[in-house]
């Protein structure tokens, strides 16, 4: 009795985190869409709620200039299209996160990188001008 007290509590309580961070994350959303950097958001949104090609949104990750844009805002980005390329994934039967260790970036690696997050800057930035350079071709 005990136990089962003990787990639907840690559910209570995961479930409360969770809406919590859905609500501190929708806040965060409409202030990058309202702030400083409301422009460059607003065309990402309206990428991704389109979204049908890994490609084409890493070329018009490619073309926006991040270096301007506040970190939180870079933040709540990273996550919006990291959520969209899940469900495109979810969609077309395949794994919702699939990192390709010892391959070629991801178009999430590239756009990271593209974002300015450190971990794998260099070497996906590389990779992409490189495979653009051979055949115009990202995966």
């Amino acid at each position: 009795m005990r136990r089962q007290f003990a787990k639907d509590k840690e559910l209570e309580d995961n479930a409360r985190l969770l809406r919590a961070w859905r609500k501190w994350h929708a806040e965060m959303l409409t202030e990058a869409l309202s702030g400083l950097h409301a422009d460059v958001m607003r065309r990402l949104m309206a990428e991704l709620k389109d979204l049908q090609s890994a490609r084409k949104l890493v070329e018009f990750i490619a073309a926006q200039d991040w270096s301007v844009v506040d970190y939180e805002t870079r933040l709540v980005a990273l996550y919006e299209i990291n959520s969209c390329i899940t469900k495109l994934r979810e969609r077309h039967g395949m794994e919702p996160i699939n990192d390709p260790l010892g391959k070629p970036p991801s178009a999430f690696q590239l756009i990271k990188s593209f974002l300015s997050f450190p971990s794998v800057a260099g070497e996906a930035r590389q990779a992409y001008s490189a495979k653009q350079k051979v055949n115009g071709d990202v995966t």
